[in-house]
């Protein structure tokens, strides 16, 4: 792998500046740097990697043993070695087919949870579970990172289908977001799901002790109108939610991993249980593409190759996500979670330190409002970007289909204004054909200079709907993974988050005035005291 590595520093550094509009004269790039499966096409020649370049990729790839790796991860091996977990979210969407995990099949338990999740969500939509004060209007999620952000991102992006209680996500433990959101509910007529696996996560209970407290004041039983999504059956029945409204998974589920079980139970009441499904055969049918299709025609291993040109080879520190679509506007914080905290890692499975950067800061908004925000930095900043848009074909929303017309011109402008820039001659033309003269005609056409030369991809589907939404997290799922694969690192631990909830916890008394501020470093004593006082 180690020589994989070298010829592609090498080759980048050789092809470093080059215009990539050059890479189209010959013809035939777009069709070759493209794939497509099941009617997603994934577009990636506007980037600097050409066909010597892709094919140092694919060899990195198979030197790093993607195949091997990935054929273990389904098969149900410990592939999370710190953990010694199995690493399963994708048995979630394809329950058909047996998979043993310790000499026993997993899949039957799997098919038990979904049968169960499906039949309360048909009571709960038919109205059989009712609230205190009748049907239920209004379901609030209550949950953080893994058991908020896919959910929210994807009830968000679903609207179209929605035919059941209006949802409502709180994660934050701020008081101000679930106050926010139980502003204007009926507690008579709302459902609370409290995701946390093992029921202690401190930012959810806090808010369901919230929840509960609010929906006390309102009707005689509030436990009644509770589900839990956790493994702790000792926990959920303490709070007075009964074992039929409690509903488990594995922990070879990681939690941003986990909207395709239990924790997609808002999704499923948002959109009905056979939508549902449909979300899980889009996600299944990327992991079928995924394991059957050739290195260079696979999406999953196409996108992650792209990644670690830009930002191992490159140097290209962040990468932006910039969906033409406002109902996938949650959908860059969902990847901010799901690669950085996969990806975000500085050792190796050995434990020795990495001897490259590891995952690249991903951040975006939705297109067009991004464009009137920091595209700015993207177009001329110092800095190189590499972006990522998405767009579909088709809007659901046919007697506005102008505006959709609109938006995707918008999309496929914005990566071509990336691609080929203005040069000093061209805005030097346009300015004196405003009457500029001089040093004042340089001047001003200097600052209209674009330099061009900014990579992209596009990834086009014909509409959004709970297929396509499934085929979109799975690609993103396993880019995750092959990137990581060829890192060489854990993409299933996140031990990152430990440290600061173990500080918070010990900072609680300190704030509270129980305890003193013994070894803490001379500002967090400072700015302790200060709130204190």
């Amino acid at each position: 792998m180690n020589q994989s590595w070298d010829a592609l520093k090498d080759h980048q550094a050789a092809v470093e500046g080059r215009p990539i509009l050059d890479l189209f004269a010959e013809g035939g790039r777009a069709a070759d740097f493209s794939a497509t499966v099941d009617g997603m096409m994934l577009d990636y020649a506007k980037t600097n990697i050409d066909a010597r370049g892709r094919a140092l990729l694919l060899d990195l790839a198979e030197k790093a043993g993607v195949a091997e790796k990935r054929d273990a991860m389904f098969a149900g091996v410990k592939i999370n070695e710190t953990e010694g977990r199995a690493v399963l979210h994708t048995a979630l969407r394809n329950m058909d087919k047996p998979l043993l995990v310790d000499g026993q099949d997993v899949t039957v338990a799997l098919r038990e949870t979904h049968a169960r999740l499906r039949a309360f969500a048909d009571d709960v939509l038919s109205g059989r579970f009712a609230g205190q004060g009748g049907k239920i209007t209004d379901v609030v999620n209550i949950g953080i990172g893994g058991s908020d952000l896919g959910p929210a991102m994807a009830v968000l992006a679903l609207a179209p289908f929605h035919d059941g209680p209006r949802c409502h996500f709180v994660s934050n433990v701020d008081g101000a977001h679930a106050a926010d959101i139980l502003r204007g509910l009926n507690p008579a007529t709302t459902l609370v799901i409290v995701a946390s696996k093992t029921f202690t996560t401190i930012e959810t209970m806090t808010n369901a002790e919230t929840v509960r407290a609010w929906m006390a004041r309102e009707v005689a039983e509030p436990a009644a109108q509770f589900a839990a999504v956790s493994t702790s059956a000792e926990k959920t029945a303490a709070f007075g939610i009964p074992a039929e409204r409690v509903f488990g998974f594995e922990d070879w589920v990681g939690g941003r991993y986990s909207m395709w079980g239990p924790i997609g139970l808002s999704l499923m009441l948002a959109i009905g249980p056979e939508r549902f499904d449909d979300f899980l055969r889009g996600g299944a049918a990327m992991d079928a593409h995924f394991c059957s299709a050739p290195f260079a025609e696979n999406l999953p291993v196409l996108l992650a190759l792209v990644g670690i040109w830009h930002n191992q080879f490159c140097g290209y520190a962040t990468r932006a996500v910039l969906p033409y679509d406002q109902r996938l506007s949650r959908l860059p914080a969902y990847l901010q979670q799901l690669e950085m905290e996969s990806n975000g890692k500085r050792v190796a499975m050995d434990g020795s330190d990495l001897p490259y950067h590891s995952g690249p800061v991903v951040w975006g908004e939705p297109g067009t409002n991004g464009q009137h925000a920091f595209y700015q930095l993207i177009h001329q900043g110092t800095r190189v970007i590499p972006c990522e848009f998405l767009v579909a074909k088709r809007g659901h929303e046919p007697d506005l289909a102008h505006q959709h017309l609109l938006l995707v011109s918008n999309c496929l402008a914005q990566s071509e204004a990336l691609l080929r820039g203005r040069s000093l001659a061209q805005a030097t033309e346009i300015m004196a054909k405003k009457g500029l003269t001089g040093v004042e005609l340089d001047r001003q056409a200097r600052h209209r200079v674009f330099p061009g030369n900014r990579p992209s991809t596009t990834l086009a589907y014909d509409q959004l709907t709970p297929f396509v939404l499934g085929q979109i997290i799975a690609l993103y799922e396993h880019r995750v993974f092959v990137e990581g694969v060829i890192l060489g690192l854990n993409s299933y631990d996140q031990w990152g988050v430990e440290l600061g909830k173990e500080l918070a916890l010990a900072l609680q008394p300190v704030l509270e005035g129980k305890a003193g501020t013994e070894g803490k470093d001379g500002s967090t004593a400072q700015l302790a005291a200060w709130f204190r006082s």
